[in-house]
């Protein structure tokens, strides 16, 4: 089974009366989960087994590369401020011409500006809020949920970070000259600026959104918006809900 890929995510435990010593190490170093053994206590047995199925939800949702939660703690977080009833923003954060800049230097590169990026908006929302959650989409995007009062703050910090750094994954050649030549999505050659980001935020103000539905849908049409806008910014969602 963990030899298949597509088994090699489903739990395995393992139960034997009175195994040996060999028997409990072969099983684990063969990709055992949990191992129970000695006398069958059925309450034992159960409590085991729900914390490795909870283990195991736990680590699918999380993003193997940059190891933050993934789309499904991402949506709970989002629900469980909204049963809290207070006020607090979504922050929906993407990098500009990624798919470039991912094309022309290769993919080990894409993934280490990925990384980069995780860290920077992982240390300054916790360094600002120590209650602020950050969450990986998948790729270049990423959410981070945050007291209102911060927005400023943290947005601000986070884009002069990263348009700081940046910089430096590229060769001297491309910084000198301030962007990269490769194809587009039309298939033509053209040029790329220096990856920028942008912050869409959406703000809860007193129960607007009943579900996240309804607030996912509002980050995804402002952050069209603000992506229009040459360079990294951030743009706080001024309308009602629609």
């Amino acid at each position: 089974m963990k030899q298949n890929v597509f088994l090699s995510i489903i739990p395995v435990l393992m139960y034997h009366p009175e195994p040996d010593d060999a028997i409990i190490v072969a099983a684990y170093e063969n990709g055992v989960e949990d191992f129970l053994y000695g006398p069958w206590r059925e309450r034992l047995a159960q409590v085991r087994v729900r914390r490795t199925l909870d283990r195991n939800r736990r680590d699918i949702a999380v993003n193997p590369s940059t190891h933050l939660p993934g789309p499904n703690l991402i949506e709970k977080e989002i629900a469980r401020q909204m049963e809290l009833g207070e006020q607090f923003a979504v922050c929906y954060a993407d990098l500009d011409n990624f798919k470039a800049f991912n094309d022309y230097y290769g993919y080990a590169r894409g993934d280490k500006v990925i990384r980069l990026t995780a860290r920077i908006i992982k240390d300054i929302v916790f360094d600002v809020c120590r209650e602020g959650f950050v969450g990986h989409i998948a790729g270049d995007d990423f959410i981070f949920v945050i007291p209102s009062g911060e927005v400023d703050t943290i947005c601000g910090n986070i884009l002069s970070t990263f348009d700081s750094i940046v910089v430096y994954q590229y060769e001297q050649e491309d910084r000198d000259r301030g962007f990269i030549v490769t194809e587009s999505r039309r298939g033509e050659r053209e040029q790329f600026p220096i990856l920028s980001m942008s912050i869409a935020v959406v703000i809860n103000r007193n129960g607007t959104f009943e579900h996240v539905g309804e607030l996912s849908r509002m980050l995804a049409d402002l952050k069209k918006y603000t992506k229009m806008k040459d360079g990294s910014n951030y743009m706080v969602e001024r309308r009602s809900k629609y």
